[in-house]
C-alpha cells in the first residue's frame, strides 16, 4: 500500500490562530500481511474434532452429529464456502485414529500432557438492575478439552438461559471456550461459575460475581459489582 505522512502544526500571531500545513515527506513502502491458516483433525475414543481457521479463530467445523459442515463465520463476513471439506474430514478421522493406535503402541501410552485452565466472569453490557443481561465464563489456556463449566445463582443450580461456544484453539496450541447465562440482576444477586479440568485434579475453579449496592448517599442508581475466586475441592 501506499501512504503520504503528513504533518500539521499551528501557531498563535497577531492573536489568531493560523494553520500551516506542511508536507514533510512522501513514504512509499510495501506493506504485507502474513496471516496463519490451520487446520485440526483430532479424535479420540469418545470424541472428534474438524475445525478450519486463521489467525487463531474458527472459520468452519464438522458437525459429525448433523453430518455436514457449518461456516461460523459473522453474518458480516463475506461468505466462504468450503466443498469437500466435511467429506475430506470423515476420511481424516480414519486416518487420525489409525495413528492414534500406532502413536500408542510406539510410545507405550505416555502421561498426556495437560495444561490448566485459567477462568474470569464478567457481564456482557453494562449492568443496571432490573434489566436483561447475560454473564460470560471465559475458559482459556487448557490442554486437552473437554472442560466441565456450571452456573449457579444465589447456590442453586442454573440451567435455563445457558449457552455454550465451540472449543477454539489458540496459537501456543491450547484452548479456549466461553459459556454464558441469561440474567436479570437483582440487588445482592450472587452468581457463579465453576470448571472443572483433569488438569485440576480435582480442585475445580469457580469464579463469583456479585451486586451489592453502596450507600444510599452516593445515589440509588451506583452499584459495585463484586468478583472474587473460590477453589473447591472434590473428594
Amino acid at each position: 500500500s501506499k501512504g503520504h505522512t503528513i504533518c500539521r502544526s499551528s501557531f498563535i500571531s497577531l492573536g489568531l490562530w493560523i494553520v500551516l500545513i506542511y508536507l514533510l515527506s512522501l513514504d512509499v513502502c510495501s506493506i504485507s500481511v502474513l496471516h496463519n491458516d490451520f487446520k485440526i483433525n483430532g479424535c479420540s475414543d469418545t470424541e472428534k474434532e474438524s475445525v478450519c481457521g486463521s489467525d487463531g479463530e474458527e472459520i468452519w467445523h464438522a458437525d459429525f452429529i448433523q453430518q455436514m459442515g457449518v461456516n461460523t463465520l459473522p453474518d458480516f463476513a463475506d461468505a466462504l464456502r468450503f466443498p469437500g471439506f466435511y467429506e475430506s474430514s470423515i476420511a481424516a478421522q480414519e486416518a487420525c485414529k489409525q495413528n492414534l493406535a500406532v502413536c500408542i503402541k510406539a510410545y507405550k501410552s505416555p502421561p498426556e500432557e495437560m495444561d490448566p485452565p485459567e477462568t474470569s466472569i464478567y457481564p456482557k453490557n453494562d449492568v443496571q438492575l432490573g434489566v436483561e443481561n447475560s454473564l460470560v465464563c471465559h475458559v482459556t489456556g487448557f490442554f486437552p478439552p473437554p472442560v466441565n463449566i456450571s452456573w449457579t445463582k444465589n447456590n442453586v443450580v442454573v440451567t435455563e438461559g445457558e449457552s455454550l461456544s465451540r472449543y477454539r484453539p489458540r496459537n501456543d496450541g491450547t484452548f479456549h471456550i466461553f459459556s454464558s447465562v441469561d440474567i436479570v440482576p437483582e440487588e445482592r444477586d450472587i452468581y457463579s461459575c465453576t470448571v472443572n479440568h483433569r488438569a485440576l485434579q480435582g480442585q475445580a475453579q469457580t469464579k463469583i460475581w456479585e451486586t451489592t449496592a453502596v450507600s444510599p448517599r452516593l445515589g440509588p442508581a451506583v452499584f459495585f459489582f463484586f468478583f472474587s475466586e473460590e477453589i473447591i475441592v472434590t473428594l
